[in-house]
């Protein structure tokens, strides 16, 4: 994915920089940021359809598919793959548990 991608104005930019950009701003989202975050979701979106019964998404693809929750409602794909992220979270941090 883009990590250390150069974004005009923004310098070298992780997925996770792009998403604190994009929520952080009140006044519209930059057009280079917001095609970065595209690009993005792109990748995981490919992603998951190459594996569509097994893919788990990181920390951070799953930040970026809430960020874009409204694209994914009702999609029976993105559903499982949700499910499997926090089951598969929710195992492997038992402190998460509560």
């Amino acid at each position: 994915m883009g990590n250390g991608e150069i974004v005009n104005g923004h310098g070298p930019m992780t997925l996770q920089k792009a998403l604190d950009i994009a929520r952080e701003n009140q006044s519209g989202l930059d057009p280079t940021i917001a095609a970065f975050l595209h690009r993005e979701l792109d990748g995981v979106w490919a992603k998951l359809r190459a594996q569509p019964d097994s893919y788990i998404f990181t920390r951070d693809e799953y930040s970026l598919f809430n960020y874009f929750q409204q694209q994914a409602n009702g999609n029976e794909l993105a559903t499982k793959a949700i499910q499997r992220f926090w089951n598969h979270y929710r195992i492997a941090d038992p402190a998460s548990r509560g």
